[in-house]
C-alpha cells in the first residue's frame, strides 16, 4: 500500500510538472527617451505582479512568469518595432506589458502585434487614436484615453476661472491627440486658444516657440509635452524669459524629475491618472517594501496590466494570446468577487476553482469600450517643489 501511495504520489507530481511553463511577459518601455525617468517605477510594478504570481505557485500547474524588458524609446517607431519583434520571435514572450507612449504602442499593434496576435496592455498608452485602431481584439490599456483628459482638464481650468490658455503639444501622437481633444473641450466650455503649436523634442533651444507663445498671451500656458524633453525645454525657457510664470501640466510632465525645475514651478497646476483608496494605498506599501515608488506615474497602471494577463490565462486555462484575449474583460469586471493588490494569489485560486473576480486592482481597472480603462484622475498643484493632491475626479 505504502509503495502504491509512493507511485501515485511521484505520478501527480511528474503529471504536473508536465503542464508547469515558464512564462514569459514582455515589458517595453522607454528606459531611454523623454520619459525615462517614469519608466524604471513602471516596470517594477509589473514585474512586481509577475513575482507575486510566480511566488503562489497557483497560476496554470505552478507556472512561472518571467519578464523580458525591451526598449521603446518612446518616440522611434522603427526601433520599438523592432525590439516588439525581437521579444516575439526571439524571446518567445506569450504577451506583452507596453508600450508605454502612444505612437510606438501604434506602430507595434500594427506591426508586430497583430502579425503574430499577440495580446498587449498598455498602462500609459493614452491617444484618442487607439480607441478605434484595428487590433484583431489584441489591444487594452489600463490608463484611460486622451479624450477623458482632455475633458477632465477643462473641468479643472473653468473651475479656477481660467478662460484664456496658449497650447504647445510634442509633435506625435500623445502630444497631437492630447491638444485635439484638450481644444475640443475647452472651446465647447467657452474657453479660447490664443495660440495651438507644436514642438519637437530633442532641441536645445526652444525660444522661439516660447517667443510665439508668449506673443499670444493668455492666462496660463498649457504644456502638452514630456517632462524630459521638449515639455521641461519649453517650460524652461519660459521662466528664463520672464515669459510664463505658470504652466497646465498634463500626464506626460508630471513625474518627480519636472520637479527638479525648481521653485518657478509653485503653482501651476495638472492632472494624471489615479485613484484613491484601498488598491493604491495597498500597493503603494507593497512597493515601498520591494524598493520603488508605487505612486510613480503609470506604475500602479503598470501592476495592473500584468496582472490582467495573468489572471486572464488563469480563466482560459492556457497561456496563449489567442485564448487569453477573449478574457480580459472578464476578469477586469463585475461579477465576482474584488481583487486588490497583494490578493493575486487568492484571485488565481478563485479562478482555479471555477469562480469568477472582478479585478480592482491598484488603479481601479474597469474595462470600457474598446479595452481601456474608464478613468480616474488625480488632480495636482505644485507647492513648495512638491506635488500636492487636490482631489480625485
Amino acid at each position: 500500500m505504502k509503495k502504491l501511495m509512493t507511485a501515485t504520489a511521484v505520478s501527480a507530481l511528474m503529471c504536473s510538472a508536465a503542464f508547469a511553463e515558464d512564462i514569459k511577459l514582455g515589458v517595453i518601455f522607454g528606459f531611454t527617451g523623454p520619459i525615462e525617468s517614469l519608466t524604471g517605477p513602471m516596470a517594477s510594478g509589473a514585474e512586481l505582479a509577475m513575482k507575486e504570481v510566480t511566488d503562489s505557485g497557483l497560476l496554470l500547474d505552478g507556472s512561472s512568469v518571467t519578464s523580458v524588458r525591451a526598449d521603446s524609446t518612446c518616440i522611434d517607431s522603427a526601433a520599438a518595432t523592432a525590439a516588439a519583434e525581437r521579444l516575439v520571435t526571439a524571446d518567445k514572450v506569450n504577451a506583452i506589458v507596453g508600450a508605454d507612449c502612444s505612437g510606438v504602442t501604434g506602430a507595434i499593434l500594427q506591426n508586430v502585434a497583430r502579425a503574430n496576435g499577440v495580446v498587449m496592455i498598455s498602462p500609459s498608452a493614452t491617444s484618442p487614436a487607439l480607441s478605434t485602431a484595428e487590433d484583431d481584439g489584441l489591444f487594452f490599456r489600463t490608463s484611460p484615453s486622451d479624450a477623458r483628459e482632455g475633458q477632465v482638464m477643462t473641468d479643472i481650468l473653468m473651475e479656477e476661472g481660467i478662460k484664456s490658455v496658449a497650447l504647445t503639444y510634442t509633435n506625435n501622437d500623445y502630444g497631437k491627440g492630447l491638444a485635439d481633444a484638450f481644444v475640443s473641450a475647452f472651446e465647447a466650455a467657452g474657453g479660447s486658444i490664443t495660440v495651438n503649436i507644436s514642438h519637437e523634442d530633442g532641441k536645445a533651444d526652444y525660444s522661439s516657440e516660447v517667443g510665439t507663445l508668449a506673443s499670444a498671451g493668455g492666462d496660463i500656458l498649457v504644456v502638452a509635452g514630456y517632462l524630459d524633453q521638449g515639455g521641461r525645454g519649453i517650460i524652461e525657457g519660459s521662466l528664463d524669459s520672464g515669459a510664463w510664470d505658470r504652466f497646465v501640466l498634463p500626464g506626460g510632465m508630471i513625474g518627480d524629475n519636472i520637479l527638479t525645475i525648481g521653485d518657478g514651478l509653485n503653482g501651476s497646476i495638472g492632472q494624471i491618472a489615479g485613484t484613491e483608496g484601498t488598491g493604491i494605498e495597498t500597493f503603494s506599501a507593497m512597493a515601498t517594501e520591494a524598493g520603488f515608488d508605487g505612486t510613480s506615474p503609470y506604475t500602479p497602471e503598470s501592476y495592473d496590466a500584468a496582472a490582467l494577463l495573468m489572471f486572464a490565462m488563469q480563466a482560459a486555462g492556457s497561456s496563449a494570446s489567442a485564448d487569453i484575449k477573449d478574457k480580459i474583460f472578464d476578469v477586469a469586471n463585475a461579477p465576482g468577487e474584488k481583487i486588490y493588490p497583494g490578493e493575486l494569489a487568492k484571485g488565481l485560486q478563485i479562478l482555479k476553482d471555477g469562480g469568477e473576480i472582478d479585478y480592482v486592482g491598484a488603479s481601479s481597472v474597469e474595462m470600457i469600450g474598446n479595452g481601456e480603462s474608464a478613468g480616474n484622475y488625480r488632480q495636482i498643484i505644485v507647492k513648495d517643489e512638491k506635488f500636492e493632491t487636490v482631489q480625485y475626479r
